[in-house]
């Protein structure tokens, strides 16, 4: 058994999120997560809502809100719809906690005891028209070095240098369009170069990333210089510096803080467990993984910033130094990136009204839809477009009229004529190439989703269904009425291989297996969902959080293992219930009306 810690991406709380987002952080890593647990690994799921920094005032103002009172909607928002896709998160939490601001304070006196926090002077971007600081983000511009002319004040998405807001070329906030002004200020900054070389030797030792995340990281290396950590802002985690602390007006940017909430998720999950020192099992075990999932638009963050990070709090930059209190912290055993998902050809934007949230998505369509739809289309390896058509297209021919087809026909016949699992008689060569085929199917489809190559391993999933469908049509049961030994041999086959199927597809289709399951006479849960509790802060007074807020978190202990598992001839079946839904084809010039309305 190994300790696999699988870390999301925070959703950022001004706001619902959209089905690109789940595409790119979340779906791919609960495929990740259910596969491992079912290959009896102890896996711990975590993230939460990134609840800090402008973005959030901007968000409140607008809707004539505090900040905390924004960040607290759009949280609850966020948990319902991951809860309602099914994403089995073991922690679901929130950056505006008490334990949140204590893990990153103690993470930022770590490093400026080592030496790799920097303070100096700098020129900060404020809003001429509100006072307010501009995060490095909110700002665009035309990139000096390859002259892309929607560059951010942080990145060049377009060549990847790392820039910030003052080199930009007609620099413009994307808040309001107006022209920052740049003051003198006085921040902290995250010492980036003195751990270059550490990084590489780091980046050398990281096989099977995929390319572009390796690519990209190492290209950053050559122009890494110090990155700030802190902003003006009344509105984040207090810098835990004499003279600073108190300050209203000075906080930690929320990148810094964001990226650390994977420990302090961790840690915050292990005293809600009633063993505090269990989040060690994942943050200081040397044989323990540890897999990151994002969009492409925060690989620096996890592939080179915050790993940086973590090699200043454990001593080992060109300064050295040592741990701090909470030890030595593993490194990310793999940074796993999507591309982006467009939508109808045009890039996803709430406020141009291009977007589908998912909640919008699952008050019309099942969760496996979609998360069938990311699985097999989504941006793995590219940017993917999301069409209705096409979303309607796979709904029906390959999850309706493949998988769920097998499952009814296959199940209906055997409960009308034996009304339960058949006995079976001695197998067929026909017989045993598909159960082979099923079978082979575990291995095949499980080093795939362990390679986080979740597209081809469902499609390798599908040839399974594909080839059931086959060997139903092949054999045709429903024509061996007159000898039926036979029958009860060719539909116990089947059955067993929707059985097999209905375990590999489990991870990437979590609530149509539970129903599979039940439809086979199963009992109790097969695939385990994610609870909604409401819970009280740990450390009241400390942080922003003002009463009882929702996290996602489940018991995944008892799922099942990823093997075929013998049928029990004699359990009963009842007439199905189709699976899967179809589709009209009017949804398509409904949903794209919609768009436009």
């Amino acid at each position: 058994m190994t300790h696999v810690l699988t870390a999301l991406a925070w959703p950022y709380a001004n706001g619902p999120r959209h089905i690109g987002h789940v595409a790119g952080f979340g779906v791919p890593a609960d495929v990740f997560a259910r596969y491992m647990r079912m290959r009896g690994h102890d896996v711990l799921m975590v993230s939460g809502t990134d609840e800090h920094g402008t973005p959030i005032l901007v968000q409140a103002d607008s809707e004539g809100l505090t900040a905390a009172e924004a960040a607290a909607k759009y949280n609850r928002i966020i948990v319902e719809d991951l809860d309602a896709l099914g994403l089995s998160y073991d922690l679901f939490t929130r950056t505006t906690t008490g334990n949140h601001y204590k893990t990153v304070q103690e993470l930022f006196s770590t490093l400026y005891g080592n030496g790799y926090i920097l303070q100096k002077k700098t020129l900060g971007a404020i809003s001429p028209s509100t006072g307010r600081t501009l995060p490095d983000r909110y700002i665009e511009g035309t990139c000096p070095h390859c002259g892309f002319d929607s560059a951010r004040g942080d990145q060049c998405d377009n060549c990847g240098r790392q820039l910030d807001p003052t080199d930009l070329i007609d620099p413009k906030s994307r808040i309001n369009g107006e022209t920052p002004k740049f003051v003198e200020e006085d921040h902290f900054f995250l010492d980036l170069p003195a751990f270059a070389d550490a990084l590489n030797v780091w980046l050398d030792t990281r096989t099977g990333w995929r390319t572009n995340v390796l690519r990209f990281t190492k290209n950053l290396l050559d122009e890494m210089h110090p990155r700030p950590i802190s902003r003006d802002l009344d509105w984040g985690v207090p810098i835990p510096l004499e003279g600073w602390i108190d300050r209203p007006d000075k906080r930690l940017y929320v990148w810094f803080d964001a990226v650390i909430g994977y420990l302090s998720a961790t840690i915050e999950w292990a005293r809600r467990s009633g063993d505090p020192e269990a989040w060690k099992r994942w943050w200081q075990d040397p044989e323990a993984v540890s897999y990151y999932f994002m969009g492409k638009d925060n690989i620096v963050f996890h592939s080179e910033i915050w790993p940086a990070m973590l090699l200043g709090a454990n001593g080992e930059g060109a300064g050295g130094g040592e741990p701090g209190p909470l030890g030595k912290l593993n490194l990310p055993t793999e940074v796993v990136s999507s591309e982006f998902l467009t939508m109808e050809g045009k890039q996803f934007s709430s406020s141009r009204r291009v977007v589908i949230y998912v909640r919008d998505f699952l008050e019309r369509y099942s969760p496996d839809a979609l998360r069938y739809y990311i699985c097999s289309a989504g941006p793995e390896n590219q940017d993917s477009d999301f069409t209705w058509a096409e979303f309607l297209r796979r709904n029906n021919d390959e999850l309706v009229a493949g998988w769920g087809n097998l499952v009814n026909r296959s199940i209906a016949m055997a409960a009308k004529n034996f009304g339960a699992v058949p006995e079976p008689g001695e197998l067929e060569e026909v017989d045993r190439e598909l159960l082979g085929a099923t079978r082979a199917a575990f291995d095949t489809v499980g080093d795939l989703i362990g390679q986080n190559k979740v597209r081809a391993g469902i499609g390798e999933a599908m040839k399974a269904v594909a080839a059931a469908n086959k060997y139903l049509a092949d054999t045709a049961p429903w024509k061996m009425k007159e000898d039926p030994k036979r029958q009860g041999t060719v539909l116990y086959t089947v059955l067993q291989a929707v059985s097999d199927l209905k375990t590999i597809m489990s991870p990437f289709l979590p609530h149509s297996s539970q129903r599979v399951h039940e439809l086979l006479g199963g009992e109790g849960v097969f695939a385990p969902m994610p609870r909604i509790e409401e819970v009280d802060e740990l450390d009241a007074g400390e942080g922003a959080t003002d009463g009882p807020y929702p996290i996602l978190t489940g018991d995944y202990s008892d799922v099942p293992k990823w093997e075929s598992v013998p049928l029990a001839p004699g359990t009963v079946l009842e007439k199905p219930v189709p699976v899967f839904t179809k589709l009209e084809p009017s949804i398509v010039d409904e949903e794209i009306e919609r768009l436009n309305s």
